[in-house]
């Protein structure tokens, strides 16, 4: 029989992001990237003494590290922002889910080796012993290269499971979504017929008092796909012109019948951390009845829907990236689709 696992705590720790964008050189850049490392580990590491040893995992928010870019081109991004699978950046985030004997889930931009003249932006799974034990690439995102847009070469060079991958650990199965990709179901959905329990969730989000996109896309994604969501946002971004708490406040934490059970206000908190419990959700994942979403699912339904091609893949197959052509690219699909009588 399976051993069971026992109720521990997960922290979204809201934290603030200290942009790169304005360092003058890469060298800056990188020493900068390491020092926002140190503050979050003396973060986690004052966090975990006062929630409790059971604290076992955390999820920081969106680009923690670097910020997102603004007017730099592509190339100026990859060489000022983004990190390497073997770099000095991974070393040190090893060395804090080491050191506070945590699962750490991030997100950051990094260079692929398989696709040097592009970057994905990243979401991370780093184990307690400082193995990354799950890569998720992002796959629909506005302004940065994603697998699809090199769908067939990705496909060849990590196989279909790298697109969706879930890792079994002994706290249960984890899976990553990055920012926006929240918005979308389909996502969340692939990843749970997968056997994802718990979606961590990296974001660096609009703060509103009133529901937001994203608020609402955490609930519906728990519910419906019987799943935890541990959602992590900034607490601003600092050291670049967009107002400083513009992306601040309400990481979360949604349990699998879509109930928040903690949530963080704004500023720098360790306040969106609770209880996960593995075996009640297993538990309801199990128990026949209307709630039981996963089981009614009827996919061959959808075949024909899924089929067809709305954003074409490969986009930049054998092409050089330019943030332009992404909006252009856009626009022709928006035309396509009025083309089809999809859209008015």
């Amino acid at each position: 029989m399976q051993t069971p696992i026992l109720p521990y705590k997960a922290l979204a720790l809201q934290t603030t992001c200290y942009a790169v964008n304005n360092c003058t050189n890469n060298a800056e850049a990188a020493t900068k990237m390491q020092a926002n490392i140190q503050r979050i580990h003396t973060q986690i590491k004052a966090s975990k003494q006062f929630i409790g040893t059971d604290l076992q995992l955390v999820v920081l928010p969106e680009y923690f590290m670097t910020g997102f870019p603004m007017s730099e081109s592509l190339e100026a991004w990859q060489q000022k922002a983004c990190i390497h699978q073997d770099g000095a950046e991974y070393t040190a985030l090893s060395h804090v889910a080491k050191d506070c004997a945590i699962y750490l889930s991030g997100n950051a931009y990094e260079i692929d080796p398989a696709f040097p003249d592009l970057y994905f932006q990243v979401s991370f799974i780093i184990n307690p012993s400082g193995e990354v034990i799950l890569r998720y690439r992002r796959l629909n995102s506005m302004f940065a290269p994603t697998p699809h847009d090199v769908l067939d070469a990705f496909i060849a060079a990590y196989g279909q499971d790298a697109l969706f991958p879930v890792v079994q650990t002994p706290i249960g199965n984890l899976a990553c979504i990055a920012s926006e990709e929240i918005l979308y179901p389909e996502i969340a959905r692939a990843l749970a017929l997968k056997g994802a329990e718990i979606l961590l969730h990296s974001s660096s989000e609009v703060s509103s008092y009133l529901p937001t996109q994203k608020n609402i896309a955490k609930l519906a994604r728990a519910q419906e796909n019987m799943a935890y969501v541990v959602s992590a946002n900034s607490a601003g971004i600092a050291d670049i012109a967009i107002p400083f708490a513009s992306t601040d406040g309400h990481s979360q934490i949604v349990q699998y019948e879509g109930m928040k059970i903690a949530e963080a206000a704004n500023g720098e908190s360790m306040n969106a951390n609770a209880t996960i419990h593995i075996e009640a959700l297993r538990h309801h994942r199990k128990r026949p009845g209307m709630g039981n979403f996963l089981s009614r699912q009827r996919l061959e339904l959808f075949t024909a829907t899924y089929q067809q091609s709305i954003y074409p893949a490969n986009s930049l197959t054998g092409k050089k990236a330019d943030k332009k052509d992404f909006v252009l690219r856009q626009q022709a699909v928006i035309q396509s689709l009025i083309d089809k009588g999809i859209i008015q």
